[in-house]
């Protein structure tokens, strides 16, 4: 399969997004009050489940975006 150079560039957008947005939300998340009394609460873990769950994927999605855009310029050259 190979992937447009639009479709490439929008993948590595939304990986990069992804690591400026996430972690953010882990820093709000952390100062929250909810998160800590007497250690961890689940309404901290759940959200750190889900940050680290999306920087895999944003991660895994940019990584097929940079390897689309790799496939698109090694095809124009033959």
């Amino acid at each position: 399969m190979v992937l447009s150079k639009p479709a490439s560039w929008f993948l590595v957008a939304f990986g990069v997004w992804s690591w400026f947005i996430w972690p953010n939300f882990l820093r709000n998340i952390w100062a929250d009050p909810r998160s800590f009394e007497d250690g961890p609460q689940p309404f901290l873990l759940v959200h750190l489940v889900l940050v680290v769950v999306s920087l895999v994927l944003g991660t895994a999605i940019a990584v097929l975006g940079v390897r689309g855009l790799r496939g698109a310029r090694s095809t124009r050259r033959g």
